[in-house]
């Protein structure tokens, strides 16, 4: 059971840019909006993320970059971060997963779990 001091959950919306991809070239983007959610007893701060992304391929690559661009939100109780990014694959299904590393005001290092979460042109899954 983790520490209900420091509960942060994120949830995610994708969708497919139909606009942006190449199927000819296997060039298929997505975006994605994340939300940070706060439900904690202490204000966080974001400070890295930790993707994994996973193609039907199996390929798998992983990053761990500063926090969004840079920025190092701090999340106070209850409150919220949203943001939108995206990616590009070179399959037309795929998932990513992973982590943000918080910070608690009282100096506290915990990580965030972000769900794996599927990436999928439409009609490409049954």
């Amino acid at each position: 059971m983790s520490d209900p001091r420091y509960q942060v959950d994120v949830s995610v919306v994708t969708r497919y840019l139909a606009d942006q991809s190449q199927p000819e070239h296997h060039r298929f983007a997505f975006a994605y909006t994340i939300t940070v959610q706060n439900n904690g007893e202490r204000p966080a701060q974001l400070m890295s993320r930790h993707w994994v992304i996973t193609t039907v391929t199996a390929c798998r690559r992983g990053s761990r970059r500063p926090a969004l661009s840079a920025s190092k939100p701090l999340i106070e109780v209850g409150k919220s971060h949203t943001y939108s990014s995206g990616t590009v694959m070179t399959t037309k299904v795929g998932t990513m997963q992973g982590t943000y590393e918080m910070v608690a005001d009282d100096g506290k290092h915990f990580d965030a779990i972000i769900k794996p979460f599927r990436l999928a042109v439409p009609g490409a899954l049954h």
